[in-house]
């Protein structure tokens, strides 16, 4: 996990396919865009991506990653 000289928070998975960023001061925020959440292949390519806005509670967040980690086939379709 990594904090950017703007504060944005970005973190990524020990095996690099989960992608989480907490990006208040990201130009994506000014249009709703606080959290990005995606997965990435092997090449370090985007798979899926979410976003949530700024005024979901961080435990909605939370609660969706916990599901992600709950189920890591769901990730992506190829895992196995």
């Amino acid at each position: 996990m990594i904090t950017d000289p703007d504060a944005n928070v970005h973190a990524t998975s020990p095996d690099g396919g989960l992608y989480v960023g907490f990006l208040p001061e990201a130009p994506a925020a000014r249009h709703g865009d606080l959290w990005h959440i995606r997965t990435l292949d092997v090449d370090g390519n985007p798979v899926w991506q979410q976003t949530f806005p700024a005024g979901i509670p961080p435990q909605a967040v939370a609660g969706f990653l916990a599901g992600l980690i709950a189920t890591p086939t769901a990730l992506c379709a190829h895992c196995s």
